[in-house]
């Protein structure tokens, strides 16, 4: 397995995917570490927990981002790059994320 360049379109492809990543644990919705973790859909600390490592991965690939000097901004609302910004998951991450978006932004999470 040859090394992957670390092009723009690389790292867009690897910063989407973790956002979605993190929509879905917003939506409560299906994701890998359901897969890894199947016991713990039974304790209701899980939802938070899945969150929290999502919102991790989105932020160590922003980084990344940032140490290339690639532009992450343009793939978020302007509120959703300010909770990113501040680093943060609160319930106020959770409850606004969506808000000031298309209607039909949600569509990708599916």
């Amino acid at each position: 397995m040859g090394n992957q360049p670390l092009t723009d379109e690389y790292v867009a492809k690897k910063l989407d995917a973790a956002k979605t990543h993190f929509e879905r644990t917003v939506d409560c919705k299906h994701t890998e570490f359901d897969d890894l973790y199947p016991y713990m859909v039974e304790h209701p600390q899980f939802f938070w927990y899945k969150r929290y490592v999502a919102w991790s991965e989105l932020l160590t690939i922003v980084n990344i981002c940032q140490d290339c000097g690639y532009e992450w901004e343009k793939h978020f609302t302007g509120q959703q790059a300010e909770y990113v910004r501040q680093r943060v998951m609160s319930a106020k991450v959770l409850d606004h994320w969506y808000e000031n978006q298309p209607n039909d932004s949600k569509e990708h999470v599916g």
